[in-house]
């Protein structure tokens, strides 16, 4: 009888502990929060390429685009706030000594069904649906495909802070 009561107990007992913990799963990052971090997050334009009818350029630095380099040194700060606030503001170099260091203040739009976000890009002076390629949490590769043409672009920003 005490063999019988010791093998109901001793299940009893381990059931009972350990259906008392809850089991801690990951929670993987969304897009939004790998863009914009916890609060905010800010990106930098380091390099482009063209496809054009399916022939890709190769990789160029941005800042051998032939875009002055006031511009290509601007940056994006996204923010992780109800209103998806974004900001461009100069780089290290302002195009004018007058010029404001936050010179765009707008917001972005994601969907995560299709990856694409939309956003201003100092480059191309201009808000953009851009599909994402890839995103890291130290780099952001965009592309813009062009309705009319078998053509895009593509760019890809790093982060500048953690």
């Amino acid at each position: 009888m005490r063999q019988l009561l010791r093998l109901l107990i001793i299940p009893g007992i381990v059931w009972v502990l350990g259906g008392c913990t809850e089991k801690l799963e990951p929670k993987p990052a969304t897009y939004s929060q790998i863009l914009t971090g916890t609060d905010k997050k800010t990106w930098r334009t380091v390099s482009f390429q063209i496809i054009d009818d399916g022939q890709a350029s190769p990789v160029t630095p941005i800042t051998q685009s032939g875009v002055d380099n006031c511009i290509t040194d601007d940056l994006l700060t996204f923010y992780a706030n109800a209103e998806h606030k974004l900001e461009a503001s100069e780089g290290a170099s302002k195009c004018t000594s007058t010029d404001p260091d936050i010179y765009v203040t707008d917001s972005w739009a994601l969907v995560n069904a299709n990856a694409t976000v939309e956003f201003y890009l100092p480059v191309l002076n201009g808000k953009y649906p851009w599909t994402i390629k890839n995103l890291t949490a130290s780099s952001l590769t965009v592309e813009y495909y062009f309705q009319d043409i078998n053509a895009s672009y593509r760019f890809t920003l790093n982060s500048t802070t953690k």
